[in-house]
């Protein structure tokens, strides 16, 4: 917050920003593929320090094998290193969902708690992980501070922290709870669109005349907009047209693009992921 703004001002200035965000990003969602609480909490373990692309390509190896908690917590490691390994630091990460998945039975009957305080108690799960788990597979408002989320936040003006508890409960103070989950999906999706971390692209930005950061970045309009990635990129109108248009199906929109996308980058189309039937992995 500016020294001249005040706290209802800043209050309000917040909210606008959320109402242009949704009307950008009607189709604002959580890019790692889940069908359940355990599948959102392992994925999202395996989330750091990758991309959320680079896990939804070995989840489903992963849990085609070991479904759920259960069979997970009784799998082999050097199994479980071998599926997670594209995602990196695959030994730690591997140890964690092996033995989360061991707590998860031992202590909750096999199934996902649906609170923060029994979600930061299971081995690798942090505010971040616990918050993303409540807020997309079980209904729970939660601000998911990541590191796209901290970015945006300070540049927004709506904490002068760093430390992501203090970013939660500042951001928390600014927005009904209603609102939090859907919030942090459209910051994220415009800090990794728009609002980027080396050159934010000021001058394509829709929350420009909102933003205290204006001009951090490129502010001329045509240079800006080279700088936008994914669907909002030049020269995919129709895919962003799509996308607003069947916000819905985004999710499978998403996951259609990137598997054209990995094909066309490889002559060969895209390197195959390991048999889940197979005792063997490459």
């Amino acid at each position: 917050m500016s020294q001249d703004e005040t706290p209802l001002a800043l209050k309000r200035r917040a909210r606008k920003i959320n109402r242009v965000l949704a009307e950008a990003y009607p189709y604002a969602h959580a890019e790692l593929d889940f069908r359940d609480p355990f599948e959102l909490l392992v994925a999202t373990v395996l989330s750091a320090q990758t991309t959320d692309v680079r896990v939804n390509q070995v989840t489903p190896v992963l849990f085609a094998r070991y479904p759920d908690a259960l069979a997970l917590s009784e799998g082999e490691l050097a199994d479980i290193e071998e599926i997670i390994r594209p995602t990196g630091f695959f030994r730690a990460k591997a140890r964690s969902i092996h033995t989360l998945a061991r707590k998860v039975v031992d202590e909750f009957d096999g199934k996902v708690p649906g609170t923060l305080a029994e979600l930061v108690t299971l081995p690798g799960v942090g505010r971040k992980t616990a918050n993303v788990v409540l807020g997309n597979a079980f209904g729970v408002p939660g601000i998911t501070v990541d590191t796209h989320f901290a970015r945006l936040a300070k540049r927004f003006g709506w904490t002068a922290s760093e430390d992501p508890v203090v970013i939660e409960r500042d951001v928390m103070e600014l927005f009904e709870p209603r609102d939090w989950t859907m919030l942090s999906h459209r910051v994220v999706f415009h800090g990794r669109r728009v609002c980027l971390a080396r050159k934010p692209a000021c001058g394509a930005c829709p929350v420009a005349s909102l933003c205290p950061s204006f001009g951090e970045g490129e502010t001329d309009p045509a240079k800006a907009r080279r700088l936008l990635r994914f669907e909002m990129a030049p020269g995919r109108e129709d895919l962003h047209a799509e996308m607003v248009a069947n916000s819905s199906d985004a999710a499978a929109i998403r996951r259609r693009t990137e598997t054209l996308a990995a094909a066309a980058a490889s002559p060969a189309g895209p390197e195959p992921l390991p048999d889940a039937t197979s005792d063997r992995h490459p």
